[in-house]
């Protein structure tokens, strides 16, 4: 990203999807069939950064940013809220990066997605589409990578979507689009433990 961007150091990563089209005439639709209709039972995924050092290991556990820890200690990343239904155009959560201000013995910062009580409203990412997630350069507002998960991730809790890493003194971006049956932001967490 910073070898053809020279003067890139804000970054802010979206990250967006859709609950999958509703059929039926009640008015519910098919997963409101399933899961008894209502508002408690929209799908909220939760967007999270974990900052990894040179081992790929989470060395300081406020080194995990989400909708209950909204900025790094460093201050270098900064969530900007949970969107609890995934409702409207565009992105659903956003994060911000000052990769200047990102410390030395930060190497990578994970971007991973989770559904909120996955289990209890027996819901996973089958029941969801046009997932993806994008890097714009902050100050000029240029998308610089977006990447459109559309592969089937029915059955499956969480995804480790993408991540930004330093690799010989500039930063780059791969979109991962790995899926996993974790159920909550701690198993996650866990894995980069």
């Amino acid at each position: 990203m910073t070898k053809n961007n020279a003067g890139l150091s804000g970054l802010m990563v979206g990250l967006g999807w859709d609950e999958a089209s509703k059929s039926g005439g009640s008015g519910k639709g098919l997963l409101g069939s399933l899961f008894g209709g209502g508002k408690g039972n929209t799908i909220d995924c939760d967007a999270s950064v974990l900052m990894l050092d040179e081992k790929g290991k989470i060395a300081n556990k406020k080194n995990v940013v989400y909708f209950g820890n909204l900025n790094s200690p460093c201050g270098s990343v900064v969530h900007k809220g949970d969107n609890l239904t995934g409702a409207g155009e565009g992105d659903d959560e956003q994060v911000f990066v000052e990769l200047k201000k990102v410390p030395a013995n930060v190497h990578k910062l994970v971007f991973v997605v989770n559904i909120y009580k996955c289990q209890e409203k027996k819901q996973d990412f089958g029941m969801i589409k046009n997932a993806f997630i994008r890097i714009v350069d902050n100050a000029t507002q240029k998308e610089l990578a977006k990447f459109n998960l559309t592969e089937d991730y029915a059955g499956k809790t969480a995804l480790v979507v993408g991540e930004v890493y330093r690799h010989n003194g500039e930063w780059k971006f791969s979109a991962t689009g790995q899926s996993t049956n974790d159920i909550s932001l701690s198993d996650l967490v866990r894995r980069y433990s």
